[in-house]
C-alpha cells in the first residue's frame, strides 16, 4: 500500500507566503518576537558591567531615516526600508528581502542611564551603547 499525503509537500512554504501577504496588506510591522523567519532588523542585545550594547543589522538603510528613542525604559528602533525591484520588465520569482515599515522594541534594565546613549551606523550595522548608572557600577570595597 502506498502512502499518499493529504496536504501538498510545501504546505509550510504556502503558509509562510500567506503570512507575508497578510502583513504587507495590513502594513503589519515585525514585533519584538519577529516574523516567521525573524524580525527586521535582526538584533543582538548584550551587556557589560558598564553598558548595554545593542546591534541592529540594517544594511541599505539611510541612517537619517532611522528613528531611535528611549522612553520609560524602552528602546524603540523604527524606520522604513524601500522596496527595490529589478529594473525593467523583470519578473520576480523569489522575494526574501524585507521591505516596508519596521519597528523593534527592547525593554531595558532599570540601571541604564538614558542620558548616556551613543548610536553609530557603520557598514549597515546600527550600534547603540547605553551606559549604566554610576550607582550600578561594580566597585571594590577596601577593608580597613
Amino acid at each position: 500500500m502506498m502512502y499518499r499525503s493529504v496536504f501538498p509537500r510545501d504546505v509550510l512554504a504556502e503558509l509562510d507566503r500567506l503570512q507575508r501577504e497578510m502583513q504587507q496588506a495590513f502594513h503589519i510591522s515585525p514585533s519584538i518576537r519577529g516574523i516567521a523567519r525573524g524580525g527586521f532588523p535582526a538584533m543582538n542585545v548584550g551587556g557589560t558591567p558598564q553598558a548595554v550594547e545593542i546591534y541592529a543589522f540594517a544594511p541599505g538603510i539611510d541612517p537619517a531615516s532611522l528613528d531611535v528613542q528611549i522612553e520609560k525604559g524602552v528602546l524603540t528602533i523604527a524606520g522604513e526600508r524601500q522596496l527595490e525591484q529589478p529594473g525593467g520588465e523583470a519578473t520576480v520569482h523569489i522575494d526574501e528581502r524585507f521591505a516596508g515599515r519596521f519597528r523593534r522594541v527592547v525593554t531595558l534594565p532599570d540601571d541604564v542611564d538614558p542620558n548616556a546613549v551613543e548610536a553609530k551606523y557603520v557598514d549597515g550595522v546600527l550600534r547603540i551603547s547605553i551606559g549604566r548608572r554610576e550607582s550600578a557600577q561594580p566597585r571594590r570595597i577596601t577593608i580597613e
